[in-house]
């Protein structure tokens, strides 16, 4: 499991003005059951997506995909993870360390 937390290097109405491609995208994600959870953080400097995915050469696939980073308006920080206890909700994402 990953955690994709994303920092905007422009200002506001620059990201605004790819903000609806981005939603669009990530919509894509949940479609494909990839993206467990996202969101803004507070302060709205960027945001946080808790993804699956098979291992980190997706995750990068994924990231370069974002309109965010095709418009040059954020970058990521990934941080892998292995989640051995999960809310019974996510008991199919469970893993065992390796």
């Amino acid at each position: 499991m990953f955690v994709l937390e994303l920092s905007y290097t422009a200002p506001l109405a620059a990201v605004d003005a790819v903000l609806e491609e981005h939603v669009a995208w990530l919509d894509g994600l949940y479609d494909q059951g990839l993206v467990l959870a996202s969101g803004r953080k507070e302060p709205r400097d960027g945001g946080v997506l808790v993804v699956v995915a098979p291992d980190r050469a997706r995750i990068e696939e994924i990231v370069a995909g974002d309109p965010f980073v095709t418009a040059g308006v954020c970058a990521y920080r990934v941080t892998e993870f292995v989640a051995t206890r999960t809310a019974p909700e996510l008991a199919a994402h469970r893993e065992s360390p390796r």
